[in-house]
């Protein structure tokens, strides 16, 4: 499809620059196949049903942009894949001026050698510790890896680093937030149990190739980047048991339903997945596992306005953004959210 296909207006104004308090106060747009709710998150309890299972991401974000210098020059990087205990494949400006064999120096005594210079301003950041030890570097002199239309002066500050991490996030090694996730408190879970819904949770490590614009004129030429998952044998098991016995499975957030169908079988079993992923789902996939989406807003052209179109209807979706602008729903990470239904139910 052409990407020209995805676009639509969007006002800059529309782009949240800061989440809901609290975050279940968030706006909700119900997309159904006939009509168009507004509502707000803590009515999901009455939007779900006993035996429906939503599952979760519960990657967290590190601190992954850094600020450092090569020599006299400034140069920032954003972490986005380990490539093993101390190397990061990340995004450096200015990319053009860096070679292999530089040395970035982020703080006294915590520095990185550029190890292999890749596209599009990638670079392979070779550090002078790995592991553990990395993440307490990155917790002192990291950033919050914002998305770049969030703007802060001076950088992500110390409200965002509770702000961009969900109330689910376990596991580290996100450079960005499941940000479908970022609308939960302990007192929707409480309402959500008591409804007799159920919940799961699954990692996919978030990387920041999410953000990066698609620049070609067909979807067939774009090049998703690949991000690591995890799903249990145990996890895979419960979500097949919720599914077979008639609960609908609700992924909260893009990443959660990438990782579940990049794990789903064709005949709609969920396998348990430990590996990469980079599946990129355009209208016309053919979904096997996922029956209901909660996704936020997102940006036109993007891979991720892309996937709600393939799941719910190109034409619904324009339709329900549409809304959304006219009404002053608030769009992206930290903005307001959407519950889809998916456009035919495969089962």
């Amino acid at each position: 499809m052409k990407v020209d296909d995805f676009d639509f207006e969007l006002p800059r104004q529309a782009i949240a620059e800061r989440p809901a308090s609290p975050r279940d106060a968030a706006r909700l747009l119900q997309v159904e196949p006939e009509r168009l709710l507004d509502r707000v998150v803590r009515d999901l309890p009455q939007l779900l049903a006993p035996g429906d299972l939503m599952v979760f991401n519960d990657t967290r974000v590190i601190p992954a942009r850094l600020k450092g210098r090569r020599g006299t020059a400034g140069v920032a990087v954003t972490l986005h894949q380990p490539v093993d205990a101390a190397r990061w494949l990340a995004f450096a400006r200015p990319a053009k001026k860096l070679a292999a064999g530089d040395r970035l120096q982020f703080a006294d005594g915590f520095a990185a050698e550029v190890a292999e210079k890749g596209d599009a301003g990638e670079v392979t950041l070779h550090f002078d510790r790995g592991g553990a030890a990395l993440m307490e570097a990155l917790a002192l002199y990291g950033e919050m890896p914002l998305p770049p239309y969030i703007k802060r002066p001076n950088g992500a500050d110390a409200r965002d680093r509770e702000d961009y991490q969900t109330i689910f996030a376990r596991e580290p090694g996100a450079v960005a937030a499941p940000t479908a996730g970022l609308h939960f408190t302990d007192e929707l879970l409480a309402a959500l149990d008591r409804r007799g819904v159920l919940r799961e949770t699954l990692t996919l490590h978030v990387g920041a190739g999410t953000f990066l614009p698609v620049k070609v004129d067909d979807t067939r030429d774009h090049k998703m980047h690949s991000e690591r998952g995890f799903i249990s044998a145990a996890a895979a098991e419960r979500i097949n048991r919720a599914r077979a016995g008639g609960g609908r499975i609700v992924a909260v957030g893009t990443t959660a339903l990438r990782l579940l169908e990049s794990a789903a079988t064709e005949d709609g079993l969920l396998r348990p997945f430990e590996g990469a992923t980079d599946i990129f789902i355009t209208p016309g996939y053919r979904f096997r596992m996922v029956d209901m989406l909660m996704t936020n807003f997102h940006l036109p052209r993007s891979t991720l306005f892309m996937l709600v179109a393939a799941f719910a209807g190109l034409a619904r979706m324009k339709s329900a953004y549409a809304h959304a602008v006219a009404t002053g729903y608030r769009f992206y990470s930290y903005g307001d959210t959407s519950l889809l239904r998916r456009q035919e139910t495969i089962r």
